[in-house]
């Protein structure tokens, strides 16, 4: 059986080599996929894909064509797959739901401390001999009120550490959850969180409803000098709204993980090139913004964890078993 890995760094294919059935003729590429490299498929019975890879009615056509059966997402998120066109075209789907919440809990708050207490401007002041503590100011995160929006595992992850600190947790979901009244969380409306909220931290998945979840309008709502951070789909932000209540100081500290139009930047080195997205660019150039590239699921554990399910999924739609993971 062939199978095409797009997106496939170093790391993602020892990672996935290292699990693969030895008998199965694995190709690990680089590229993502998209029409220019979707020829490497042809004859492919499984292709593997992750975040950024085109998976719109088009390829996946192409795809079917080719002789794909199973589209294997080594990723939780799926909002950029044609499901109705993957299912007319006879095409299985499967993801990885959940590989590693802590990886991305855990860095959730890192971002929260990092901005809090100027970490990454502390690192570059040393170095330089400037020991001042000019504009290094932070605050207490006890007994600040943190708004969750999305109470999945790892927004409630995410609000079990920082109940720890001796936070208020407040959450919003769609749906009533026992779990979040046995932790001690309060379920609210998004107009609370809104009002009430010192932090902000996003874990809900993108869909017609939470696409800009985060924009001018709900932005004039939060209180003066809010922490806004996104660790969950980049397309939950408006940008430009953002970088407006920026510059009006309405949002104080702003910490992403994803960006809205990431596909074109992340996971490449463009070190040597000019970036041509003006909207990013200025977003590096707050003193009170703190990027990471798509880092936060980015451990050991969880690298494992995608490629075994990953695996999994494979071995199941080979001998004809239940695709527990089908979308």
């Amino acid at each position: 059986m062939k199978i095409v890995s797009y997106s496939c760094k170093p790391y993602d294919k020892q990672a996935l080599n290292h699990v693969f059935d030895s008998a199965w003729q694995s190709l690990y590429l680089d590229v993502p996929l998209n029409l220019d490299s979707i020829g490497c498929a042809l004859g492919a019975e499984v292709v593997t894909v992750f975040v950024n890879d085109r998976l719109d009615a088009e390829v996946l056509t192409r795809l079917a064509d080719g002789g794909t059966k199973l589209l294997a997402l080594r990723c939780a998120g799926f909002n950029h797959v044609d499901l109705a066109c993957a299912k007319s075209l006879g095409l299985s789907v499967v993801r990885v739901p959940d590989y590693s919440p802590y990886a991305v809990a855990e860095h959730t708050l890192g971002l929260m401390l990092a901005l809090n207490r100027k970490l990454y401007r502390a690192y570059n002041r040393v170095r330089e001999g400037n020991f001042s503590l000019n504009g290094m100011l932070g605050f207490d995160m006890h007994g600040k009120t943190i708004g969750i929006i999305g109470a999945g595992r790892i927004g409630r992850l995410v609000g079990l550490m920082l109940k720890a600190f001796g936070c208020r947790i407040l959450v919003h979901d769609p749906y009533e959850t026992q779990v979040c009244q046995t932790l001690g969380f309060e379920q609210v409306a998004l107009e609370t969180i809104w009002r009430e909220s010192d932090v902000i931290s996003l874990h809900c998945p993108l869909t017609d409803e939470t696409r800009g979840l985060i924009q001018a309008q709900s932005i004039v709502q939060m209180k003066k000098g809010v922490m806004l951070i996104n660790t969950g789909r980049g397309d939950l932000i408006s940008t430009p709204d953002v970088i407006a209540a920026l510059k009006s100081k309405q949002i104080g500290y702003l910490g992403l993980d994803v960006y809205e139009k990431e596909g074109a930047l992340f996971f490449e080195d463009h070190s040597d090139e000019i970036i041509l997205d003006d909207v990013f660019e200025r977003l590096l150039t707050f003193p009170n913004v703190l990027v990471t590239g798509h880092q936060a699921y980015f451990t050991q554990e969880a690298l494992s964890h995608i490629a075994e399910t990953t695996r999994d999924n494979i071995l199941a739609y080979q001998k004809k078993a239940p695709l527990l993971n089908r979308l």
